[in-house]
C-alpha cells in the first residue's frame, strides 16, 4: 500500500507545483502585456475608466481589476479593459496569446490602433471578443473564423475596411455581431446564412453595396434586431420576410432600397420598431390584414416615394407611438380610422400632397407635425369632449399650408405647448389675448407670412421661456408690446415686413440673449441713440427699409461684443433623445439649437436663408434717412460677414477700419453721399466677394487686388471721380490723377486717427479688458508703421 499512496503524494506535489507554474506564466503574460503599450492616463471624463494600479506582483493577478479566474483551476479566463489609452497596436506575437485559457476578451475604447492580428485566431477558446471604439485599420482576418465558439463578436466603430471574410460564417454559434461604424464594403456573405442562433445583427455606418438578402435572411429565425443603415444597398427586400418570426427592430434607413415593402414584414407578430427612411421605395403603401396585437411601436418611412392614399388599415397598429410619413408624396385626407390610435405621440405628415380639414383628434398629440402639405381647414375642437384634452400638447406645426380663417383659438388652452408653427398660410384677423395662456410654456412662436393684422398684443408678461418669436411678413401695426421685455431668454425677434410704427427699441438691449433682430421694412422712426451696455449677444441686425435718422454716435458699436468674438459652440447640454423632439426646431448634437428662417440682402439679392448659423454675423441698416459719417467703431465686428449702409445720406470718408473685419464677404455703401478715396486696405480683405461703392461722390484710384477686379463695373458707377477701372470697366474715360489726391488721402487718414482714439477714450470707462483691445485694435487698422504686429495679429 505504501507504493501507491507514495505515487498519490508525487502526483499531488506535481500537480500543484504545475498550477504555481502556470499561475506564473500567466502573470508574466499579463505584465508582458501591459508593457507592450506606451500608458497613458485613463480618460477621466469616463465613469468606467480602468487603471492599472492593481497590477503588480505583490498581489495575486486573480485579484487585479479586469482579470477573472476560473474558481477552480485559477486560470485566466477573461481580460476586460476598458476606456484607457493603450496607445499601441496587438502584436503579432502578443503575450494574450500565452492565455490558452481565456474564453473572454475586451479592449473596447483603449485607442488601439494597426491591424488586428491573425493570431487572435488561435485563442480558440473565446466565447467573446470586443474590441470595439478603437483605431483599429485593415482588413478582418480571415483567421477570426476559427473561433468556433464564439458567441458574440463586437469590432464596432474602428477604420475596418474591405469585404467581411466568408470564414465568419464558421461561427454558427453566433448570437451577437456588431460590426457598425466602419468603413467595410462590397457584398454581405452568403455564408451569413449559417447564423441561426445570431439575435443581433448591426452592420450599419459602412459602404456595403448587396448581397443576397432573400436567402440571407430566411435562416436568420432567431434574429431579433437587424440594423443595415447608412450604406449603399440598391436591392429589394425580400418579398416574404414573415420567416423572421422573432425580429422586434428592423432599420434599413439611409440606403437605396427600391420597389414596395412587402406586406409579410408587417406581419411579424413581434415586430416594435421599423425604420426605412432615406430609401427609394415606391408606390402606394400597404400593410395588409394588421391585427390588433400588433407590437408595432415605431413605423418611420420619411423621405421616400410613396404616392397615394395613407391606408385606413393603418388603425390596426394600435400600440403605435411614432409614425413619420414625411417627404413622400401621399395625397388626400388624413384617415379617419387614424382616430383609433390610441398610444400615438409623435406624427409627421409633412411635405406630402395631402389636403382637406386637419381632424380635431390630432390636437391632443404631444407632436404634430403637418407643414408643406395643402391642408384648407382645421376642425374645431370639441370643448367637453375627448378632443378637447390639450394638456400633453407640447408641439404643433402646420406652417406651409392654405389653411384659411382666423387664428385657432383652441391654442389659448394648450398650456404645455413648447412649439407653434403656423407659418406660411392664409391666417387673418388679429392674433388673441388669451394666447398669454400659452406663452408661459411657448419656446417658439413662428407666425410669419400670413394676413394676421391689427396690434401684437401683451401676451409676452409670463413668456421667460420664450426663444423665437417670427411674426414677419404680416399686416401688424402699432407699437411694439413692452412686455416683450420679460422674455429673457429669447435668442430670435423677427418683426420684418409689417407696418409697426414705433421708435427703435432700445429697451430690448437687456435681453442679454438676443441673438437675431430684425426690424427691417416696417415704420419705425426717429434716431438711433447710443447703445452702452445694449445687446451684447447681437450677432445679426436688421433695420432696413424704415424711416430712422440723423447720425450714428462715433462709438456705437463699441459694445456689441459677440460680433467682435470669434464663435464658439455654446451646445454642451445634451438634447433629450426624445423622439418627441426629432424634427423639431432642435438638432441633436447639431450646432443650432433652433430653426429659424431669415431673408437678407446678401451679395445685391434678397436671399432667404433657411437657417441662421451661428458663425453668420451680419449688419443691415441700409433704406433709411441716416446722415454725418460711419462710425469707425464698425471695424471692431471684425466677424462680421455683411455690412449694408447703402441708399442712406451717409457723408465723409469711408472709414479705414472696415479693413480690419477680416471676414468680411459683402460690402454695400452705394447710393449715399460720401466722398474722399477707397481706402487702399480694403484690397487685403480676402474673403470679399461682392462690393458696391456706386452712386456716390468717391474719387481717386480704384485699390488693386483681385477682389475689386471680380467686381461688376456697376459697382463703381456714378463717381465720376474714381480711375484705375479700366480692368474692371474696359477703356472708360476717367480723370487724371492729382497730386492732391495722396495729400487728401493722408488728411483723412490724420482726422480717423484723432476720431478713433476719441472713441478709445470712452471707451476705458467699460473696463482695462475693453480698453486694450480697442487699443490693439486701433494699432492693427490705422497703422502702417508696425507691420510686424499687423502680421502678427492677422496669422492669430
Amino acid at each position: 500500500m505504501l507504493i501507491p499512496i507514495q505515487s498519490y503524494f508525487i502526483l499531488f506535489l506535481s500537480l500543484i507545483f504545475n498550477t504555481l507554474a502556470s499561475h506564473r506564466l500567466e502573470m508574466n503574460a499579463l505584465l508582458e502585456f501591459k508593457n507592450e503599450f506606451p500608458l497613458s492616463a485613463p480618460d477621466p471624463h469616463a465613469s468606467f475608466a480602468f487603471s492599472f494600479s492593481s497590477w503588480n506582483t505583490s498581489s495575486d493577478h486573480c485579484s487585479w481589476k479586469g482579470v477573472t479566474c476560473n474558481a477552480n483551476s485559477g486560470e485566466v479566463i477573461s481580460l476586460f479593459l476598458q476606456f484607457i489609452f493603450l496607445n499601441g497596436s496587438l502584436k503579432a506575437n502578443s503575450s494574450l496569446l500565452k492565455l490558452q485559457h481565456l474564453d473572454s476578451l475586451t479592449l473596447s475604447h483603449c485607442n488601439l490602433i494597426g491591424k488586428i492580428p491573425s493570431s487572435l485566431g488561435n485563442l480558440s477558446h473565446l466565447i467573446d471578443l470586443d474590441l470595439y471604439g478603437n483605431n483599429l485599420v485593415g482588413e478582418i482576418p480571415y483567421s477570426l473564423g476559427n473561433l468556433s465558439r464564439l458567441t458574440n463578436l463586437l469590432l464596432s466603430e474602428n477604420h475596418l475596411r474591405g469585404e467581411v471574410p466568408p470564414t465568419i460564417g464558421n461561427l454558427n454559434q453566433l448570437t451577437f455581431m456588431g460590426l457598425d461604424s466602419n468603413n467595410l464594403s462590397g457584398n454581405i456573405p452568403s455564408s451569413f446564412s449559417s447564423f441561426s442562433k445570431l439575435s443581433y445583427l448591426s452592420l450599419s455606418k459602412n459602404q456595403f453595396t448587396g448581397g443576397d438578402l432573400p436567402s440571407i435572411l430566411s435562416n436568420l429565425t432567431s434574429l431579433s434586431e437587424l440594423d443595415i443603415s447608412y450604406n449603399h444597398f440598391k436591392s429589394k427586400l425580400p418579398s416574404n420576410m414573415s420567416g423572421l418570426h422573432n425580429l422586434e427592430v428592423f432599420d434599413a434607413k439611409e440606403n437605396s432600397f427600391v420597389g414596395n415593402v412587402p406586406i409579410s414584414l408587417f406581419t411579424i407578430p413581434s415586430l416594435k420598431e421599423v425604420f426605412l427612411s432615406g430609401n427609394q421605395f415606391e408606390g402606394p403603401l400597404e400593410f395588409g390584414n394588421t391585427s390588433s396585437s400588433s407590437k408595432l411601436k415605431w413605423l418611420n418611412l420619411a423621405s421616400n416615394n410613396f404616392n397615394g392614399p395613407i391606408p385606413e388599415s393603418i388603425s390596426g397598429f394600435l400600440k403605435l407611438g411614432v409614425l413619420d410619413l414625411s417627404n413622400n408624396s401621399f395625397l388626400g385626407p388624413i384617415p379617419g380610422s387614424m382616430s383609433q390610435l390610441v398610444s400615438l405621440r409623435v406624427l409627421d405628415l409633412s411635405y406630402n400632397k395631402l389636403e382637406g380639414q386637419v381632424p380635431s383628434f390630432l390636437w391632443s398629440l404631444p407632436k404634430l407635425t403637418l407643414s408643406h402639405n395643402s391642408f384648407s381647414s382645421l376642425e374645431e375642437v370639441v370643448v367637453n369632449g375627448s378632443s378637447s384634452d390639450l394638456s400633453s400638447n407640447s408641439h404643433v406645426d402646420l406652417g406651409s399650408n392654405s389653411l384659411r380663417g382666423s387664428f385657432p383659438r383652441w391654442i389659448c388652452r394648450s398650456t404645455t405647448l413648447d412649439f407653434l408653427d403656423l407659418s406660411n398660410n392664409h391666417f387673418s384677423g388679429s392674433i388673441p389675448s388669451c394666447l398669454m395662456n400659452s406663452t408661459a410654456s411657448l419656446g417658439d412662436i413662428i407666425l410669419r407670412n400670413n394676413n394676421l393684422s391689427g396690434f401684437l398684443p401683451e401676451i409676452f408678461t409670463n413668456a421667460t421661456k420664450l426663444r423665437s418669436l417670427d411674426v414677419s411678413r404680416n399686416q401688424l401695426a402699432g407699437k411694439l408690446p413692452k412686455s416683450l421685455i420679460n422674455c429673457k431668454s429669447m435668442e430670435y425677434l423677427n418683426l420684418k415686413g409689417n407696418k409697426f410704427k414705433d421708435t427703435f427699441p432700445s429697451w430690448l438691449g437687456s435681453l442679454v440673449s438676443l441673438r437675431v433682430l430684425f426690424l427691417g421694412s416696417n415704420a419705425f422712426y426717429g434716431p438711433l441713440i447710443s447703445s452702452h451696455f445694449g445687446f451684447p449677444s447681437l450677432r445679426v441686425i436688421d433695420i432696413s427699409h424704415n424711416s430712422f435718422n440723423g447720425t450714428l454716435p462715433h462709438d456705437y458699436f463699441v459694445n456689441w461684443h459677440e460680433m467682435s468674438s470669434v464663435w464658439v459652440d455654446e451646445t454642451k447640454w445634451p438634447l433629450p433623445e426624445d423622439p418627441i423632439y426629432q424634427g423639431s426646431p432642435f438638432t441633436m448634437g447639431g450646432v443650432n439649437i433652433f430653426d429659424d428662417s431669415m431673408d437678407m440682402m446678401y451679395k445685391g439679392v434678397d436671399t432667404k436663408f433657411p437657417r441662421i448659423f451661428r458663425a453668420f454675423k451680419a449688419i443691415d441698416f441700409s433704406g433709411n434717412k441716416f446722415t454725418g459719417q460711419i462710425p469707425k467703431s464698425i471695424g471692431l465686428l471684425k466677424e462680421l460677414i455683411l455690412v449694408n449702409f447703402s441708399r442712406n445720406a451717409f457723408t465723409g470718408s469711408i472709414p479705414s477700419s472696415l479693413a480690419n473685419i477680416t471676414h468680411l464677404e459683402a460690402l454695400d455703401l452705394s447710393h449715399n453721399k460720401l466722398s474722399g478715396n477707397i481706402p487702399r486696405d480694403l484690397a487685403k480683405l480676402s474673403f470679399i466677394s461682392y462690393l458696391d461703392f456706386s452712386h456716390n461722390l468717391l474719387q481717386g484710384p480704384v485699390p488693386r487686388s483681385t477682389q475689386f477686379q471680380r467686381q461688376h463695373c456697376s459697382s463703381f458707377e456714378d463717381n465720376p471721380g474714381l480711375y484705375g477701372l479700366e480692368e474692371i470697366c474696359g477703356p472708360v474715360h476717367v480723370p487724371e490723377p492729382t497730386s492732391g489726391d495722396s495729400q487728401q488721402s493722408k488728411e483723412l487718414s490724420t482726422e480717423e486717427s484723432v476720431e478713433v482714439l476719441s472713441w478709445i477714450a470712452a471707451a476705458i470707462a467699460f473696463g482695462p479688458g475693453v480698453f486694450c483691445g480697442l487699443v490693439i485694435g486701433y494699432i492693427f487698422f490705422t497703422s502702417h508703421k508696425h507691420i510686424w504686429l499687423v502680421e502678427k495679429f492677422s496669422r492669430n
